[in-house]
């Protein structure tokens, strides 16, 4: 088994972990705080965007089973990585779009990965592609959301239809 991880954003964490959680060779999926100005951020805190953080997945994945590059496929597939400080109604700095890097090799993937996805969208793609900073975990009740609230409003308005797209499209990655 080869552990990567991969810390990226792309509006709520709870739509982003709700679909890399089903991802065939994903160990881990933790919501959290990244890319902030203060350090132990609260929801509260990030949520009136003063803090500069950014809501994020912490992904730990089997680079066996599943690279990088194929993750970040799934990635600009499953969210706007063209709308800047916006997914959906759901708007502000914490929900941008980025990725982060730990070394020069991850970040060339990161730009091929944007260079490709590109393909797919007439507008330009505003993802952040920033050197890792500390990542903080996210209160416990925004852990597993989708799994323990499934029948909640914004799981099904918003939530649902980003996992059925992920499950039409990507079928063969299906864990």
């Amino acid at each position: 088994m080869k552990k990567e991880r991969l810390v990226l954003g792309g509006g709520c964490f709870w739509c982003v972990e709700a679909v890399f959680s089903n991802v065939k060779g994903v160990l881990s999926t933790i919501n959290g705080y990244a890319g902030g100005a203060r350090a132990n951020p609260t929801y509260e805190g990030v949520c009136t965007g003063v803090s500069g953080h950014a809501e994020i997945v912490d992904i730990v994945f089997d680079a066996d089973v599943i690279s990088r590059e194929e993750l970040l496929d799934i990635f600009f597939a499953i969210h706007n990585p063209t709308t800047l400080n916006q997914q959906g109604a759901d708007k502000g700095s914490q929900y941008r779009s980025v990725t982060y890097y730990e070394n020069d090799a991850q970040k060339e993937i990161i730009t091929h990965a944007i260079k490709k996805a590109q393909k797919n969208y007439e507008d330009k793609i505003v993802t952040e592609i920033s050197s890792l900073p500390e990542v903080y975990p996210a209160e416990d009740y925004h852990q597993n959301y989708f799994e323990r609230n499934p029948s909640q409003g914004y799981c099904q308005v918003v939530i649902v239809p980003k996992l059925q797209k992920f499950m039409i499209d990507f079928t063969k990655y299906l864990g």
